[in-house]
C-alpha cells in the first residue's frame, strides 16, 4: 500500500521544481452570489476551501521567513494542480489580506482516488422487501417529517473500480460521488501532498501547513446558511433542513434523521449521535424505575424505625456521642443527625436494592441491543469491511517510514518507522508515563483527604455543638456536611483543572507512540485518557464508598493518616449520603461545565466575529468566507463528546445504588446535550470533513468493563457503605431471643444496639476533649456503626458476635448478587445475537450481488471473447484443410 501510494498518490516526491515551473490557481472576483458553491464558471463544485493571508501584507513576520512561507504554499499548490485538482482563488471581501483557495475535484480524479481508498459505491438499488415493525405506527410519531427529509435510498454496495464503472449505479456523474464523498477524497488528497524537501526528509500534509501558519484554514463548505434555503436553485439546503428538523429545540422528542446526519456530515459523526440517541432511549426505562424506587423511598421514610429512634428525644436524644476528633472536638447529642438520618431513609431502602440488580441487567441490555443496532449502521452505511479495506495509513505514520522490514505474510519488504526493539522502547516509555501520570492524580485525592481531615477539625470546633444546645443551624450544617460540601466543591474544582493538564500529557504520549492509522490513534488516545478520567472523577467516589470510615478504630484508640491527622468518620447513617453529596455535585457540576465550554463559549466568539465584521462593512459575502468566520473542529473531533457521554456512563451504573435518581438527571441532559451537539455542528462550527466510522471504537470495549465494575461496585455499595445489611441481621437474629429481648422480629432498639460503648475515663491524653461532659454521663456511644464489647466485659472494644454476624453477611450477599447478575447478563448475552437475522440476509444478497454482477460478468465477456478467437481458428482450420474447388 506505501508503494502504491508513492506511486499514485504523491507523484511529486523528489526535488522541488524551480518557481518558474510550479502552476498557480486560477484568480477569478467574487461574483455577488453569497449562496454560491460554485467556481465563477458555475459548472465546477468547491469541494474544499484553503485560506492563507497574503504573504506581501503580513507585518509579523521576517521578510526572509514570509518568502519560506510562500515558497511552500506555492509548491504546494502546484503540486496540487499536479494531482489533477483545479484551484481559483479569490480574494476576501472584508480582509483584503486573505486569500480563499477553492479546490475542485474533476471526475477523473475522483474515481482514480476512490479505487484507492476502496470507497464502497452504489450498484444497484436494494431489492429486499423490507419488514413492518408492530411499533412503527407508535415511532412514527416521533420521526421526522418524510414530506421535508425525504428517506434515503438504499442500494447494494461495493468497493469501487474503474475497470467495472459500467456496472455501478451511475444516473449523472455529478451526483454519484456526493458532497461528503468528495470532500472526503480530496481532504486525503491535501493530506499526502508534498510542499517540501529538507535533508532528504519530504514535508507533507495540510496539517503542518495549518499548524505552520502557512495556511489559516482549511474545511469543506456548508451547503447554505442553516437560517433560511439557499437563494441557489443547485443547492439542497441541507444544513437549513438539518437545523429545522434536528437542531432546532422545537424537536427535542423527536428522533434523529440519521441517514441525512450521515449523508452531510459523514459516518464518523452519525454513528456518535446514533449511539447517543440509542443511549438516551434506553435511559427511558433506567430513569422510569429510578424514580419508582426513589418514590418507595419517600413514601416509606416515615416508616423508617430506626430514623424515628434517632429522632426520638426519649431515645436518641439520651444517646451522648464522642468526640469526632482530638481535644477540640465536644461530645454531642445523637439527634443532631436527625434531618440527614431521614434523607438516608429515602436513599437506603429496600428500593435501592431492587434498582441496583435491575441496571445490572439494564446495562447488559444497552450493550447487547447496542450492537445489534451497530451491525445494521455497519451494513446501512457500508462500513462492514471498512477497517480490512479503506483505512488509510496516517501521513504522521508515512513520514517516519524509513526502516526496511519484509512481510511475513507477503514476503515482501516494506517501510516501517521502527524496529522490533524500538517499538518495544516506545511501548515501555508510553506505559510508564500513563503510570507516572495517574499516581499524579492518586496523589492529588490524597491532598483532598488530607484537606477534609484537617478542615474538620476547624469546622468542629467552629460550628460548636452542645448537648443541650437546639439552633437551627446544627440541624442542617453539621461538621461533617460542610466538610463533605466543601471538599466536594474543590475536588471538582481540582478534576476540571487536572483535565486540561492531562489532556495535553495524553495527546503528546500518543503522538510519540505513533499509531498506524487514524482509527489505532483514536483508539489509543481514547484509553489513556478514559484511564486518567476515571481516576480523576471516580476517585473521590471510590474513597467514600470503599474506604471513608472503614479503618477509624475505636475512640480509645483511633487510627491516623501519616501519624497526625485523625481518620474520617461516618454519620452514624453511614457514608451513603455523602456519596450522594459527592455524585450530585460532580454530574451537575461537570454538565453545567460543559455546556458552558462546548456551547457558549463558542456563540459568544462567532458572536463577536460576526459583530466585528459588520462593523467594518455592509458588503454581500460570500458562502465560503461565512464559513470561515465559524469556529473550527478541534483536531480529536467528537473525542470529547464520547468521554463526556462514557463518564456519565460511569455515574450512572457504577455508583446507581447511592443515587437512584442518576438516570432521570442523564436522560434530561442527554436530550439537552443532543440538541445542543446538533446546534452546534449546524450553526456555531465549520463543517467537518466527513469521516468513516465502522463502530464507536474503543468506547465499546470500555463501557463493558463498565458494566462488569458495576455489578461489583454496587454489591459492595449495598453491602460495606449502606446500613441495609446491618439491619438485616439485626431484624432476622439479634431482636428477637437468643441475643435480642423482643419477642417477635422488629427494628426496635436498633440504634442503641449497634452504637458501641466507651467509657470517658478511658480516653487517652492526647485524644482527650477539652469540654467536659455534662451531667452525670461516664459513658459515651461510638458516631459510626460498630460492634464492640463494651467496657467491664473481658474482651472489651474488642468485636462482637454481631460484628462476625455482619461481616458473614455482607460477603454472602455481595457473592449472591454479583453471581446471580452475572448469571443473568450471561444468558441475556447468549439469547440477543450480536446481528439480526434481516442484516444478515442483507449482507449475504449484497455479497451474492458483487459476485455475480463484478466478477461474473467479466467471465462471461472473457469466454464470449475466446469463443470468439476459437471460432475463428476453427475458420482458419477448416478452410486449410478443404479441398479446392475445380
Amino acid at each position: 500500500l506505501v508503494l502504491e501510494l508513492n506511486q499514485v498518490i504523491v507523484p511529486t516526491y523528489g526535488t522541488v521544481p524551480d518557481l518558474q515551473n510550479l502552476h498557480t490557481p486560477e484568480w477569478a472576483d467574487f461574483d455577488n452570489k453569497p449562496d454560491s458553491l460554485f467556481f465563477s464558471d458555475g459548472q465546477r463544485r468547491i469541494d474544499f476551501v484553503l485560506v492563507y493571508e497574503d504573504e506581501t501584507k503580513k507585518v509579523t513576520h521576517k521578510r526572509s521567513d514570509r518568502k519560506k512561507q510562500k515558497r511552500k504554499r506555492q509548491v504546494y499548490e502546484s503540486n496540487l494542480i499536479n494531482n489533477g485538482l483545479q484551484l481559483e482563488a479569490t480574494r476576501s471581501v472584508l480582509d483584503e489580506k486573505l486569500i480563499f483557495v477553492k479546490v475542485h475535484a474533476p471526475w477523473e480524479v475522483l474515481c482514480t482516488y476512490a479505487e484507492v481508498m476502496h470507497i464502497k459505491l452504489p450498484l444497484q438499488p436494494n431489492d429486499l422487501k423490507t419488514r413492518e415493525s408492530a411499533f412503527n405506527w407508535f415511532t412514527r410519531l416521533f420521526q421526522v417529517d418524510e414530506n421535508i427529509i425525504k428517506p434515503e435510498q438504499e442500494f447494494f454496495t461495493a468497493p469501487f473500480e474503474m475497470e467495472h464503472l459500467s456496472n455501478f449505479y451511475i444516473q449523472d456523474k455529478d451526483t454519484f460521488f456526493n458532497p461528503a464523498t468528495r470532500s472526503r477524497i480530496v481532504h486525503f488528497i491535501l493530506s499526502r501532498v508534498e510542499y517540501a524537501t529538507k535533508n532528504n526528509v519530504k514535508k507533507f500534509g495540510i496539517n503542518k501547513l495549518l499548524d505552520t501558519g502557512i495556511y489559516k484554514a482549511a474545511f469543506p463548505l456548508h451547503d447554505s446558511s442553516f437560517e433560511h434555503l439557499s437563494t441557489d436553485p443547485d443547492c439542497p439546503s441541507e444544513r437549513y433542513l438539518l437545523y429545522r428538523e434536528w437542531a432546532h429545540p422545537k424537536n427535542i422528542f423527536k428522533l434523529q434523521p440519521l441517514d441525512f446526519i450521515r449523508k452531510y456530515y459523514g459516518e464518523k459523526i452519525g454513528i456518535y449521535f446514533a449511539w447517543l440517541g440509542f443511549y438516551t432511549n434506553m435511559l427511558i426505562v433506567a430513569a422510569v424505575v429510578g424514580v419508582g424506587c426513589f418514590l418507595y423511598g419517600c413514601l416509606t421514610k416515615d416508616n423508617c424505625t430506626w430514623s424515628q429512634e434517632v429522632c426520638d428525644p426519649n431515645i436518641g436524644g439520651k444517646i451522648i456521642m464522642c468526640p469526632q476528633c482530638d481535644k477540640v472536638c465536644t461530645y454531642w447529642n445523637l439527634t443532631i443527625t436527625c434531618e440527614s438520618s431521614k434523607k438516608l431513609c429515602i436513599f437506603d431502602s429496600f428500593g435501592t436494592l431492587v434498582f441496583a440488580v435491575f441496571m445490572g441487567i439494564w446495562v447488559t441490555l444497552f450493550l447487547e441491543f447496542w450492537k445489534r443496532r451497530q451491525a445494521e449502521l455497519e451494513y446501512e452505511w457500508d462500513t462492514v469491511e471498512y477497517l480490512e479495506q479503506e483505512e488509510q495509513i496516517r501521513p504522521e505514520y508515512e513520514a517516519q517510514c524509513t526502516h526496511v522490514v519484509k512481510n511475513e505474510i507477503t514476503q515482501q519488504e516494506e517501510h516501517v518507522p521502527y524496529t522490533a526493539c524500538g517499538k518495544c522502547m516506545r511501548m515501555t516509555f508510553c506505559a510508564s508515563a500513563v503510570f507516572f501520570w495517574i499516581l499524579l492524580i492518586i496523589a492529588s485525592v490524597i491532598g483532598i483527604i488530607v484537606y477534609r481531615l484537617s478542615v474538620f477539625l476547624v469546622f468542629s470546633a467552629t460550628l460548636s455543638r452542645h448537648i443541650n444546645g437546639t439552633q437551627a443551624i446544627r440541624r442542617y450544617l453539621t461538621p461533617q456536611t460542610a466538610t463533605s460540601v466543601t471538599a466536594s466543591l474543590i475536588s471538582f474544582i481540582v478534576i476540571m483543572v487536572l483535565n486540561i493538564v492531562y489532556e495535553k500529557v495524553a495527546i503528546l504520549i500518543t503522538d510519540f507512540e505513533l499509531p498506524r492509522t487514524q482509527t489505532d490513534y483514536e483508539n489509543s488516545l481514547t484509553t489513556k485518557m478514559f484511564l486518567f478520567q476515571f481516576v480523576n472523577y471516580y476517585s473521590s467516589c471510590f474513597y467514600i464508598a470503599f474506604f471513608k470510615g472503614k479503618f477509624v478504630g475505636h475512640p480509645g484508640n483511633p487510627v491516623y493518616w501519616l501519624g497526625k491527622y485523625r481518620n474520617e468518620e461516618c454519620d452514624p447513617g453511614g457514608c451513603l449520603l455523602e456519596l450522594t453529596t459527592q455524585l450530585a455535585i460532580i454530574v451537575g457540576g461537570k454538565a453545567i461545565w460543559n455546556n458552558i465550554q462546548e456551547v457558549l463559549l463558542p456563540w459568544v466568539k462567532n458572536l463577536i466575529g460576526r459583530y466585528c465584521a459588520d462593523a467594518r462593512s455592509e458588503k454581500i459575502v460570500p458562502r465560503w468566507e461565512q464559513d470561515y468566520h465559524l469556529q473550527p473542529i478541534a483536531k480529536l473531533g467528537l473525542f470529547y463528546e464520547y468521554l463526556e457521554m462514557v463518564i456519565q456512563f460511569g455515574f450512572v451504573t457504577l455508583f446507581v445504588a447511592s443515587f437512584p435518581l442518576a438516570p432521570l438527571l442523564a436522560l434530561i441532559n442527554n436530550m439537552l446535550e443532543i440538541r445542543l451537539d446538533a446546534w452546534k455542528l449546524t450553526t456555531q462550527f465549520r463543517r467537518m470533513v466527513p469521516q468513516k466510522a465502522q463502530d464507536i471504537g474503543a468506547w465499546q470495549p470500555i463501557m463493558q468493563g463498565i458494566a462488569i465494575l458495576a455489578v461489583v461496585t454496587n454489591a459492595m455499595i449495598i453491602a460495606f457503605t449502606s446500613d441495609m445489611i446491618p439491619r438485616l441481621v439485626y431484624y432476622w437474629s439479634f431482636s428477637v431471643p437468643p441475643y435480642g429481648s423482643h419477642s417477635s422480629y422488629t427494628m426496635k432498639g436498633y440504634i442503641n444496639s449497634t452504637l458501641s460503648v466507651f467509657k470517658i475515663s478511658d480516653f487517652k491524653n492526647a485524644s482527650k476533649p477539652f469540654s467536659p461532659l455534662f451531667g452525670n454521663q461516664t459513658t459515651c456511644r461510638q458516631v459510626y456503626r460498630d460492634f464492640r464489647y463494651p467496657p467491664g466485659h473481658q474482651h472489651q472494644y474488642e468485636h462482637n458476635i454481631y460484628y462476625w454476624h455482619v461481616i458473614a453477611a455482607k460477603l454472602a450477599f455481595i457473592i449472591v448478587m454479583e453471581h446471580v447478575i452475572y448469571f443473568v447478563k450471561f444468558i441475556i448475552s447468549y439469547i440477543i445475537p450480536d446481528v439480526s437475522e434481516k442484516t444478515k440476509s442483507k449482507v449475504k444478497r449484497e455479497k451474492y450481488l458483487t459476485q455475480k454482477i463484478l466478477h461474473e460478468n467479466d467471465l462471461k465477456d472473457v469466454k464470449k471473447t475466446i469463443g470468439k478467437i476459437a471460432d475463428k481458428i476453427i475458420k482458419g482450420v477448416d478452410s486449410t484443410f478443404r479441398p479446392k474447388v475445380e
